[in-house]
């Protein structure tokens, strides 16, 4: 947990000399590798030179997530998340002291990245910090465009991609699958008292804010879940055509991605929506074969160009 990491690498601890370049990107690589298990599968798709940069990426945003949700009292996350910003702020002055910043600020200078993705992040976790529930889904999808839509727009960034058509596939399918894992972790999400099915969607289908809170599986909640994974859903498929704009291994990963949210609607699906009883999961040995997937299409598309020269 990077909370552990607090007492070496804290608001007390990183004003004194800035850590190496090279130990920078060391700790980030080992952030990256350490917190998510796909990663070095993920990681290994990318092509060389961008491995280094998303692991500096990665490492942003996992400071950031859990200094949002690990410390377990919202004023000490506020406090906590307000430093990350005033440090990614300075980072963007060319003031660096935390290894994470030291290694972006290459990320970002190489790349041209601008502040504002890395601000929308912290801002949406700032908000988890006083608003738990949402009344309509316009307010849920603004939550998503600061909490999911920015890591595409880097991620279209640093593969040299970014236009204004392959923003919104990329927006569509950050947001499609930020509203998966929401249905997916629909349980876990309320024991920390943190409600994302609107409530004017709860309405609509008459599933009252009680029987939510004793987690009623009725006929009512499951109409409710259907019509958010069909709405999810649609969200990924609309954002599919930027899979084909994506250029060399970089597209395998973002067509992994995309799968790993269908799949998620899937399992949802395939527990007939009792997510109160169940929480639905992607297996090893499913993610293996949406990696094989992605991998077997993207060589198809790589061999057209040759077969149609013969």
């Amino acid at each position: 947990m990077i909370v552990d990491d607090l007492a070496v690498w804290g608001p007390e601890c990183v004003t004194g000399q800035p850590p190496p370049i090279a130990d920078a990107r060391a700790y980030c690589r080992r952030l990256a590798l350490g917190h998510y298990e796909n990663f070095p599968v993920v990681s290994w798709l990318l092509p060389g030179p961008l491995q280094q940069h998303f692991c500096n990426v990665y490492a942003f945003c996992r400071w950031a997530d859990d200094l949002g949700d690990e410390t377990g009292d919202p004023e000490r996350a506020l406090q906590l998340l307000s430093w990350w910003r005033s440090e990614t702020e300075d980072c963007y002055r060319g003031i660096t002291r935390h290894p994470v910043f030291v290694a972006l600020r290459e990320t970002i200078e190489q790349f041209e990245l601008p502040a504002e993705p890395f601000l929308d992040l912290i801002s949406a976790f700032e908000q988890d910090q006083h608003v738990t529930e949402y009344e309509t889904f316009y307010q849920l999808r603004d939550y998503c465009r600061r909490s999911a839509d920015p890591v595409g727009r880097i991620i279209l960034r640093l593969g040299g991609c970014y236009d204004e058509q392959t923003v919104a596939w990329s927006d569509s399918i950050c947001t499609g699958l930020q509203l998966a894992n929401f249905w997916q972790d629909v349980g876990r999400d309320l024991e920390i008292g943190r409600i994302y099915l609107p409530a004017e969607d709860r309405d609509r289908f008459g599933y009252p804010r009680d029987a939510l809170d004793r987690r009623q599986t009725s006929p009512e909640f499951l109409d409710l879940m259907r019509f958010e994974v069909d709405r999810a859903r649609q969200w990924l498929l609309d954002g599919r055509p930027l899979v084909d704009a994506i250029p060399g291994r970089l597209r395998v990963s973002i067509d992994l991605f995309l799968r790993g949210g269908l799949q998620i609607l899937r399992e949802i699906e395939r527990i007939d929506y009792r997510v109160w009883e169940r929480r639905p999961v992607v297996t090893k040995r499913q993610f293996v074969t949406l990696f094989l997937r992605s991998a077997s299409r993207a060589t198809v598309r790589q061999l057209r160009p040759w077969r149609a020269s013969r």
